[in-house]
């Protein structure tokens, strides 16, 4: 990686015999996702998609965290420099154009918003157990625009779904574990080579039986993804020109979330008392003495 690309980020791809290897690398914005690296991530995910040599891709990201998310001002700010989908590619969101055969995602540290969002749109999830995950757009005055307004509810189920998606909250691996949300949580250090594991197994059945099973089981459910997917501009439209929106796109340049999102609380069961006001100790009690005068014979 150059000077430059350390700078900006990049998103890599490597073959190890019929897998494809991807990898997110900009370690020093967490794995944030600039424009330029989405459309590479998308020119990847078409290489492998097309090259019939290979059968399985493996989506991964370097260092301690998944992503933060999308650097949002080069999304949705006045120096915004992304560009629209080009529908002939695949799209790393499932939206559009999507992979026919199986990819594994892999995820580990903060795992937000559009790297869950592209986690659901993969086939199988193997988490590090350092694995926090959160869908915080509504926290910046926005909306999940990649998918997790229905992807949670195939995953999770209407309750576990609208829970986590109001409540904005972070919750870890053992609770995505536990949900459906990922299938495998293994020790940090040992994610990315049980994801190639599976990888390498999926690669000794037949790859056109797997490629098959996938566009067959995708069939089910495309009818009721395509109906939430034409919603997307709708939301986009609601949220974008609102003043929730304009405020949480300031306050990310200024490194804080929306001051209209109230803090997390960990306690759910109802309004918080007020502290009792702490009484003074008294003072301990002098022993008694019993009187003795009424057994002396004065």
């Amino acid at each position: 990686m150059t000077s430059q690309t350390a700078a900006v980020g990049e998103v890599t791809m490597h073959t190890e015999g019929r897998i494809a290897v991807i990898t997110v690398r900009n370690e020093a914005k967490k794995n944030s996702y600039s424009p330029e690296m989405m459309e590479q991530l998308s020119d990847h995910l078409t290489a492998f998609e097309d090259d019939d040599d290979l059968w399985v891709a493996v989506f991964c990201a370097e260092g301690k965290a998944t992503t933060a998310g999308l650097d949002m001002p080069t999304f949705f700010g006045p120096t915004a420099t992304a560009k629209s989908q080009d529908p002939a590619k695949v799209d790393p969101f499932g939206l559009g154009r999507r992979c026919t055969k199986p990819v594994i995602a892999v995820v580990q540290g903060i795992t937000f918003t559009v790297g869950i969002e592209m986690m659901l749109a993969a086939d199988i999830v193997v988490a590090a157990d350092t694995a926090q995950f959160q869908q915080l757009e509504c926290k910046r005055g926005v909306a999940p625009f990649g998918g997790a307004h229905f992807r949670y509810l195939t995953r999770t189920g209407w309750g576990n779904a609208m829970y986590h998606l109001f409540l904005c909250d972070k919750f870890d691996a053992a609770t995505a574990l536990q949900m459906g949300f990922v299938q495998e949580v293994v020790p940090f250090g040992q994610h990315i080579d049980r994801a190639l594991e599976l990888a390498r197994e999926i690669c000794k059945n037949a790859p056109l039986g797997i490629r098959a099973t996938k566009v067959g089981a995708m069939a089910f459910v495309a009818a009721a993804e395509q109906v939430a997917i034409d919603q997307i501009p709708h939301i986009r439209a609601q949220v974008l020109d609102s003043e929730d929106c304009k405020e949480g796109i300031l306050s990310l340049s200024a490194g804080k979330l929306c001051s209209k999102a109230a803090k997390p609380r960990t306690d759910l069961r109802g309004p918080r008392l007020r502290p009792r006001k702490r009484r003074r100790p008294l003072p301990p009690r002098r022993p008694r003495i019993p009187r003795l005068r009424r057994h002396l014979d004065i």
